[in-house]
């Protein structure tokens, strides 16, 4: 016999949204790191049971790529990289500039996920965020080649280190006053190894 109370209380299953499931786990991601994120909190905040949640995205360490690719998409830091002629140095400056104010603007989601990401214990995750690092990397050197060919490698590591030194000053509470500080001696930096073309 069909339990109508039983069937009821059921109801039907809620909709499966993938695009605000993944906006659920990267808060949890970039609030606590991948370490700090049990799949139970996952699957309860992104609406699903834990055998859905492998289901959907394979693992933890499937997700937390997924989400990262998302974040690295959506970043707009190297925006101003793409503009025809533009001086390296100051370009560069103003990428470390706008990291410095996004990584410190919210508390929330303080410093960089992938660069906070490829610092993980898991070995797995760590992996997935220094593969999307060093393709930032890359594309920056390969930016800066035509002009700077002896100089991109380092400066694009520069570039790199000192952001990923700001996304930590971020996560530790840096304020982003002094975080803009850095990028702007740093810009000096750049400027002096790349000198002015």
């Amino acid at each position: 016999m069909i339990d109508k109370k039983e069937m009821k209380r059921r109801g039907r299953p809620r909709a499966f949204d993938r695009d605000v499931a993944l906006d659920q786990a990267q808060a949890l991601f970039h609030a606590h790191g991948y370490d700090g994120v049990g799949v139970a909190a996952l699957a309860d905040a992104m609406g699903v049971n834990a055998p859905s949640l492998y289901s959907a995205f394979g693992s933890k360490a499937a997700l937390f790529d997924e989400v990262l690719g998302r974040y690295s998409d959506r970043a707009t830091l190297a925006d101003g990289l793409s503009v025809p002629g533009v001086d390296r140095a100051e370009a560069l400056t103003g990428m470390l500039r706008a990291a410095a104010i996004l990584y410190a603007t919210d508390p929330t989601a303080a410093g960089c996920m992938v660069l906070e990401g490829a610092r993980g214990a898991d070995a797995d995750a760590a992996q997935c965020a220094r593969a999307r690092k060093a393709t930032s990397v890359a594309a920056i050197a390969n930016w800066l080649r035509p002009t700077h060919p002896e100089q991109a490698d380092v400066v694009a590591d520069y570039t790199a280190a000192l952001m990923s030194g700001m996304s930590a000053d971020a996560r530790a509470g840096a304020p982003v006053e002094r975080l803009t500080a850095v990028a702007d001696m740093g810009g000096l930096a750049i400027a002096a190894m790349l000198g002015r073309n």
